[in-house]
This record gives C-alpha cells, structure tokens and sequence, in this order.
C-alpha cells in the first residue's frame, strides 16, 4: 500500500474542509480559515484574514476539487480563478529548495504559498494521480487511491460506493 506524501495529505484536507453533500464548511468565515491554516502549520499564529483572502482559498479549493478529475465534465471557471489566484503566488525558486514561499509575505500569502507548492509538488512527482475525487456527485470529497492500478472510484465503497450502486440497480430495475 503507497501511502500518500505530507503534501497529498494537505490538499486532500484542504479540499476536504467542505462536505458538498451536507453544506458543511469548515472554513466558512475567514477566522475558520485563519484556524484551520494555524492548525495545519501553514500559518504560526491564526493570521487576520480578509473576507477577499478567504475567498481566494475559497477559490482555489474549488479549483484543486475541479482539476482532481479530468476525465469528469469540469467547470472552466473554478480553474481559470484558482489559476489566476496561483498566478500571484509570490515564490522563489532557489538552488537548494525548487520553490519556497518568498520573503517579503503576508502570513495568508505564505500559508497561499505552501498550498501551492504542495499541489506543484504532486504534479511534478505524478503523485496527483492517485488523489482522486470521489464520482459519487453528491460527495465529490478528496481521496488518496492506494490501489495497485489506481482504479478506486470512490471515498468509501461502504457510503458513496453502495450508493451509486444501489441507484444503477434501481434505475435497471424500473426498465
């Protein structure tokens, strides 16, 4: 079993801060946000965070959600906004370390940065492959497939599994 890196393990919790099938967001005000930032050592202390800078994390989750699966119908305007909110990430690539949040940040900047170099680092190792969002459309959660041919359609074959299932019976029975 592969197990996933500390970086799949961040964007994984970090798309998952919202259960699209319930409405629940645990990031739902920017001092949630600040919160679970701290909580996830991308911030020291919990940052003031600005309703605009909540909504660019807002956007950005959206846009890792939406790029997890490209073989699914995506919305091109989560990924043009999370593509232009990366496009003002402030790095720095340096000899000794490939990308590094720059000096001269805000604490939601630098916490905006490591997200990203976390997601660049799943794209360039190929790891991003293996984090999945799940096909049951009431739940679209992120996963880490630790199948051997990368096959897992689902979060939990026990909950999203059962369920698509159950409905394909049901829909076949109806005919």
């Amino acid at each position: 079993m592969i197990e996933p890196s500390p970086a799949a393990q961040l964007i994984e919790a970090f798309i998952n801060t919202v259960d699209l099938e319930d409405g629940q967001d645990d990031v739902a005000t920017p001092t949630e946000l600040a919160r679970w930032l701290a909580d996830h050592h991308l911030a020291g202390d919990p940052p003031h965070l600005t309703a605009g800078q909540q909504r660019a994390f807002l956007d950005l989750r959206a846009g890792f959600r939406e790029a997890l699966d490209p073989d699914s119908p995506v919305s091109p305007h989560h990924l043009a906004a999370a593509d232009a909110i990366l496009a003002e990430v402030p790095l720095l690539a340096t000899l000794k370390q490939p990308l590094v949040p720059s000096s001269a940040q805000t604490p939601a900047q630098t916490a905006m940065a490591q997200l990203a170099i976390a997601w660049t680092t799943l794209v360039l190792t190929g790891q991003i492959h293996r984090l999945k969002r799940c096909a049951e459309h009431t739940c679209r959660g992120a996963f880490w497939d630790s199948s051997k041919n990368h096959s897992r359609r689902w979060c939990s074959m026990r909950l999203c599994g059962n369920r698509t299932k159950a409905r394909r019976y049901a829909a076949r029975q109806r005919h």
